[in-house]
């Protein structure tokens, strides 16, 4: 089969398109045909060394993608093997759950990942003040959604040029990180999701209500404080099928700005890593 396989660690030049052997699905796993697989950030930080325990090159990488299994359409999520950069990947059948029947498989593959992290974060947030940091990228946009869905005021950080696409999405409020200190134009929240990391953490704790939480899917230099919790994402075939009924009843619903072919992976993690993507990117297999 064909699939994208790093050679190396390094930059986007590492990704070799070529023929490698077909997955064999062991116990409690099936074999699904990859029709599309999207992009991500930890796709790109895998493939430059930026993550550990991964092992060492050659390797393969994309853990979410929409594809046909027994004959019938589905999308998941696999943290665990990477390879869904490829024709075929197998993975365990319960990450996977039926593809919205609304969707194609392109817009199919940009949900799993970001869709979940938003959904598993943020599911149970009515009445709350929700700051969600880069609210127009791949988790950002989805998350808007899905605390305005769940009853949240929503404010989001992004450059001014996103802010209608934002405020389409269901955002109450709007800052513009590039022109204004988010601390000075926002207090009282009950909850900051943090989509950037780094210097974001110990800032985001200073807008926080009191009995706030600071919700950290990045990393950031707000570890330690009692007010921090880490987010991780986890794969959940069950939650997937919650978000494929917020998607049918138009409650939630995802844009792709790019989308490329599968021999042109190289090109979508140059433009991931440029940080000034609108939502998703996908690969067409």
């Amino acid at each position: 089969m064909r699939a994208i396989t790093v050679r190396a660690l390094g930059g986007p030049e590492m990704l070799e398109f070529g023929e490698v052997p077909e997955p064999e699905p062991g116990p409690g796993e099936v074999l699904v045909r990859v029709r599309a697989a999207g992009v991500n950030p930890a796709d790109w930080k895998v493939r430059s060394g930026q993550v550990d325990g991964v092992g060492a090159p050659p390797f393969r990488v994309g853990y979410e993608f929409s594809g046909e299994a027994r004959g019938r359409e589905v999308f998941g999520m696999w943290l665990t093997r990477w390879g869904a950069y490829a024709e075929y990947v197998a993975v365990p059948e319960h990450v996977l759950a039926p593809k919205p029947p609304s969707l194609d498989h392109v817009p199919a593959a940009a949900l799993p990942t970001a869709a979940l992290t938003a959904w598993q974060a943020l599911r149970e947030v009515s009445g709350k003040r929700v700051l969600i940091h880069a609210a127009a990228g791949g988790v950002g946009h989805l998350a808007v959604q899905v605390a305005k869905a769940g009853g949240a005021y929503v404010i989001g950080t992004a450059r001014a040029a996103n802010h209608e696409f934002v405020r389409a999405l269901g955002a109450d409020e709007l800052i513009d990180y590039s022109a204004v200190d988010f601390t000075e134009a926002v207090r009282d929240v009950d909850l900051v999701y943090d989509l950037v990391g780094g210097s974001y953490g110990k800032r985001s704790l200073a807008v926080l209500a009191p009995g706030g939480v600071l919700l950290d899917a990045q990393g950031n230099d707000a570890e330690g404080d009692p007010r921090y919790r880490r987010f991780y994402v986890q794969s959940s075939g069950e939650d997937l099928a919650r978000i494929t009924e917020m998607v049918e009843s138009g409650r939630l619903r995802v844009h792709v700005e790019h989308t490329l072919p599968l021999a042109e992976a190289a090109k979508a993690h140059e433009l991931s890593e440029s940080g000034r993507v609108r939502g998703k990117i996908v690969l067409t297999v």
